[in-house]
């Protein structure tokens, strides 16, 4: 099972800033269940030998993560806007 690390009081912040928190944690959920989901639209960006993936949260945006110890841990590093 894929284990998410507790994110950063930064990002904290920044998701209740943008008023994301349940879509947040209801695409965190899926991302456990799931890492696949049509509904995350997961991407690995490039350059792609960083190993930057990205989930869409909503319309709007998205969260960047990386996988850890062999694809088992997930560090979600931040939210952004994904169409500037």
């Amino acid at each position: 099972m894929i284990t998410i690390l507790p994110i950063t009081r930064d990002l904290q912040s920044k998701v209740n800033r943008y008023n994301l928190r349940k879509k947040f944690e209801k695409q965190l959920s899926l991302l456990v269940r799931n890492s696949k989901h049509p509904s995350l639209r997961v991407e690995l960006l490039e350059p792609k030998w960083r190993g930057i993936c990205s989930f869409r949260i909503d319309r709007k945006y998205r969260a960047l993560f990386i996988f850890r110890s062999n694809q088992q841990v997930i560090e979600i590093l931040s939210v952004t806007v994904h169409y500037r």
